[in-house]
């Protein structure tokens, strides 16, 4: 095909060379928008590993969070990560030994109202069914290399009524300072056909210098869900939402797909009422936590299930005093997205699939244009030596800065114990 005469000439030639630079440009920079990198690579060691929840953003940008197992002993460490001249410098914050302290804390850590960290384990205490914790820094500054901070057990789980076993929570706090979480078992009753106690709500109230716990919620009818494994949030007026992973009346039987669940305050004690059953059509199996937005809107995630069987983003809007559910984005490839959702100021969603994507390690999603029909973009498919396994839901901070972990993967022993990463807006601007 013969170029117009016009084009030969020297000048529009030089015009149209710079045109095509200027396009060229425009792309690398859009390509470069975000940069992601690894900010932590676990070795197993006195660092911990396996990082299953994702991180907690504290003043000035300081990440903090959980690394399930090792920390030396094997049971897993709290840690932070600051920003200090430009790079980031890990320090374990506490290690625990698998006894009363705690062991395998699998939730991640909040801030609470005085400052200091709080959290669950697992297993440990005082009847190795799990515990409540809170770390604070040492009263006098410490001028060693590490430092650890200092740990209070705030309460034990006992299994029965007050549950055991709490999973993938993050704490809550209300306006008077109560926190609020789940235990994926214990209570009172039995769950058919698992035949062991369903899980609760717990409530616990500063007393006397300690903590007093009762239980808002005791999961057993079946048709109410069961097996909490999440947290749950809190909206202005003190009602509490959260999932359960099992039960409801939506089907999947025996086990059913789980639920959306509400307790509302009435006459000094708690009702229940499920917002959502899960049936597979609309989703099956919701591990994750849910966020809320200031328009009292719930979103959340569910691993399976949906139009194409690889799980829905979904969203509940408040209407005529309950709540209606719609599926925001329903996956076409395989997710099995267990953290839930970011949600950025723009009204973006920034979420992790556990598996999928290139290499099959998983990989991190954008929706936009969640008004009308969502419109989703792969961020990062992981690779192994840049992690494996993005479980724990991603966080944002001020700048716009995307982090999150993974569970395995990484450059630490065997085939990786896990990393921290950060997706960074080119744009971003850092207070150090």
């Amino acid at each position: 095909m013969t170029r117009p005469k016009q084009l030969r000439s020297l000048g529009l030639a030089r015009l149209a060379g710079m045109a095509g630079l200027f396009i060229l440009l425009v792309a690398a920079i859009a390509a470069q928008a975000q940069t992601f990198s690894v900010l932590h690579s676990f070795t197993g060691g006195g660092d911990g590993e396996l990082p299953i929840a994702g991180v907690t953003v504290g003043p000035s940008g300081v990440l903090y969070g959980t690394a399930a197992g090792s920390g030396n002993l094997g049971y897993g460490t709290v840690f932070k990560l600051s920003l200090v001249n430009s790079s980031w410098v890990f320090r374990p914050l506490h290690k625990f030994t698998g006894g009363s302290d705690g062991a395998y804390s699998v939730g991640g850590v909040v801030i609470g109202p005085n400052g200091a960290l709080y959290g669950t384990t697992w297993l440990g205490g005082s009847e190795d069914y799990g515990t409540v914790f809170e770390l604070r820094p040492p009263l006098t500054a410490c001028k060693a290399v590490l430092c650890y901070w200092n740990e209070t057990v705030l309460y034990n789980f006992t299994g029965s009524p007050d549950g055991r076993d709490p999973l993938y929570v993050n704490l809550a706090f209300d306006q008077a300072g109560d926190m609020y979480g789940t235990t994926s078992g214990g209570g009172y009753t039995d769950c058919y056909p698992d035949e062991s106690s369903c899980g609760t709500v717990f409530e616990l109230t500063p007393s006397g210098g300690g903590w007093t716990e009762s239980i808002i919620h005791d999961f057993g009818s079946g048709t109410d869900g069961w097996s909490p494994y999440s947290g749950v949030v809190l909206d202005t007026v003190g009602n509490v939402y959260g999932t359960t992973f099992y039960g409801g009346n939506g089907g999947c039987a025996p086990t059913g797909c789980g639920t959306v669940y509400q307790l509302m305050p009435s006459n000094g004690g708690w009702v229940e009422n499920v917002l959502v059953n899960f049936d597979g059509t609309n989703g099956d199996g919701p591990y994750s936590n849910l966020i809320m937005d200031g328009s009292g809107n719930l979103y959340g995630t569910t691993i399976g299930g949906g139009q194409n069987l690889y799980g829905v983003v979904y969203k509940l809007t408040p209407s005529d005093g309950g709540f209606t559910y719609s599926a925001l984005y329903t996956f076409s490839s395989f997710c099995d997205s267990r953290g839930g959702v970011a949600m950025d100021a723009a009204g973006h969603f920034f979420g992790v699939c556990y598996g999928g994507g290139a290499h099959y390690d998983g990989w991190i999603f954008e929706l936009t244009n969640c008004s009308q029909t969502c419109t989703l973009t792969d961020l990062h498919d992981f690779s192994g030596s840049d992690g494996n396994g993005p479980w724990g839901a991603p966080v944002l901070d001020a700048n716009g800065n995307l982090y999150g972990t993974t569970l395995y993967g990484g450059t630490g022993r065997y085939e990786g114990c896990g990393v921290v990463w950060e997706i960074t807006p080119m744009e971003a601007l850092r207070t150090e």
